[in-house]
């Protein structure tokens, strides 16, 4: 059974005593959570997917207007922006929703298009969605599944992904009939087949994001040979780039260990959030509120129920937090394989009474929990930026954030927030504990966190230093090319030698 270990824990050991889970469902996607969905973050209506819901049969195929592609304003003094025409590759765009990279290239999508630039987003078909549409200044091209179909399942995942980037490679070729580009930009390992195709084939640079990385999701192990290979089309992906771009220092400097690309070819840019969508009214804050807590405080986590993410730590650490602060209450939002491993150390710990699991929450009623929170717990062991962590801020949650990849370098000990080492239940009760202990302080570090918030991580500013990229990819994409034929001219196509090992501890990043 593929998801034996992630689904649940065959010794009543403690969640936090155990090692990582050996099983694919680590294995760069959630492989427990494939079907199009709309997560716990996705707190706005997006306005792409809006149709898919009442879309009849026959329009699912015929391409829909759903709001007009934006013109260029004409620039104001000095000189004017330089205009990109991008085609962005994606697996996951909305309606299909599976973590944050679809939420993730929606916004940036929808930013470049605001800025000027012509944005074509080709990405997975979902039941219902339009084939081809217009939404939000940004033209969309879905592919549909061949009809032969390979299972999205953790034994047949590189099977689904090569079919994947087959039909994805026709989509795009069907986009550039009617339109010429200038930059390619690819989003993860599970688009890099469809991206190498399109870059020899039109003859223009690629940029490519690497959002998180599996030997990162493993904390530097590589258990299985679909983790080796995946591994592998990481490091083709980023070597055959002309710019790679990361969304912090932390990943930044894991590009440059474990694959090799020196650091002036790596831009770092920031994720986004989007502050207003995380703002609702004090009456759904006082109903979350209401729901979830009692007289004492409230402790939530919000995000994907994956080992990585750490829930177990915050769990080990609730009874003595729940003998500091009588009443406390904990919610544990959002879904995945690991939860039934959680809910069975809820049941252990005896925290039943104590411990709410309620799902993916919609609409306002996240950003309400948020709110509602006297610490918003961020307990992750690998985050390469820390999304969630804005999300708190941008709702006025007091944060308390392990301090690992991104996350440390988003929160700042006692001036945006508390921190702690990952895999430290006692810390993270220190941490947490430091919150509810003063009310006053807290809530001074949330205003804090929330103006951070509002100056550093708009997605204006994410799109322009996205476009710079574009920019030097597409200034130096000469003296790239040259070096990158030298090279293999001198050393040849040799295949990749992965090293045995903690790849990580190896590189003297843990």
């Amino acid at each position: 059974m593929p998801f034996a270990w992630c689904g649940g824990v065959q010794q009543p050991a403690p969640l936090s005593a155990l090692g990582h889970p050996t099983t694919a469902c680590h294995a760069g996607i959630d492989v427990g959570a494939f079907q199009p969905a709309r997560t716990e973050f996705d707190v706005t209506t997006l306005r792409a997917g809006e149709p898919t819901t009442a879309t009849a049969p026959d329009r699912a195929c015929r391409p829909i207007l759903t709001s007009r592609p934006q013109i260029p304003q004409p620039a104001g003094p000095g000189v004017p922006p330089q205009t990109r025409r991008i085609l962005m590759l994606s697996w996951e765009y909305p309606p299909v929703l599976v973590g944050g990279l679809g939420r993730h290239v929606h916004a940036l999508s929808v930013a470049l298009a605001a800025a000027g630039h012509e944005v074509t987003v080709v990405t997975r078909h979902a039941d219902g969605a339009p084939l081809e549409e217009y939404a939000d200044g940004v033209r969309i091209l879905r592919a549909a599944e061949d009809p032969v179909t390979f299972p999205l399942a953790t034994s047949s995942l590189l099977a689904w992904t090569m079919a994947f980037n087959h039909t994805l490679t026709r989509a795009a070729l069907r986009a550039t009939e009617s339109a010429s580009y200038d930059v390619i930009h690819a989003h993860d390992w599970l688009v890099a087949h469809t991206a190498m195709t399109l870059r020899d084939h039109l003859d223009i640079p690629l940029v490519s994001t690497i959002h998180a990385t599996e030997a990162g999701r493993h904390q530097g192990w590589l258990p299985e040979e679909m983790n080796r290979t995946i591994h592998g089309v990481e490091h083709w992906l980023a070597g055959e780039s002309n710019r790679v771009v990361v969304c912090s220092g932390y990943m930044r400097d894991e590009v440059n260990a474990l694959f090799g690309v020196p650091t002036s070819r790596v831009d770092v840019v920031p994720n986004g959030v989007e502050p207003h969508r995380w703002r609702v009214p004090t009456s759904a804050v006082a109903s979350a509120r209401s729901r979830f807590a009692t007289d004492g405080p409230l402790v939530t986590f919000a995000g994907r129920l994956v080992y990585e993410k750490g829930v177990q730590h915050l769990l080990a650490g609730l009874p003595r937090l729940r003998e500091r602060h009588p009443g406390l209450r904990a919610v544990i939002v959002g879904d995945g394989p690991y939860k039934s491993a959680l809910e069975s150390e809820v049941h252990r710990l005896g925290l039943g009474g104590t411990v709410s699991m309620p799902g993916f929450l919609g609409g306002t009623d996240l950003p309400a929990v948020m709110a509602a929170s006297d610490c918003f717990a961020v307990p992750s062991i690998y985050e390469p930026f820390g999304m969630v962590a804005l999300e708190g801020a941008a709702a006025g949650a007091p944060l308390a954030v392990a301090s690992t990849g991104g996350l440390a370098e988003i929160v700042e000990p006692g001036v945006t927030g508390m921190t702690f080492a990952p895999q430290d239940p006692d810390g993270l009760t220190e941490a947490v504990h430091a919150l509810l202990s003063d009310r006053e302080r807290a809530r001074a570090l949330a205003r804090r966190a929330r103006l951070m918030v509002h100056e550093r991580y708009g997605w204006t500013a994410i799109a322009q230093r996205t476009a710079d990229a574009y920019g030097a990819a597409i200034a130096k994409a000469p003296a790239f090319t040259a070096e990158h034929a030298a090279r293999r001219m001198a050393e040849g196509r040799s295949p990749l030698r992965i090293a045995e090992g903690n790849l990580l501890a190896a590189a003297g990043l843990r």
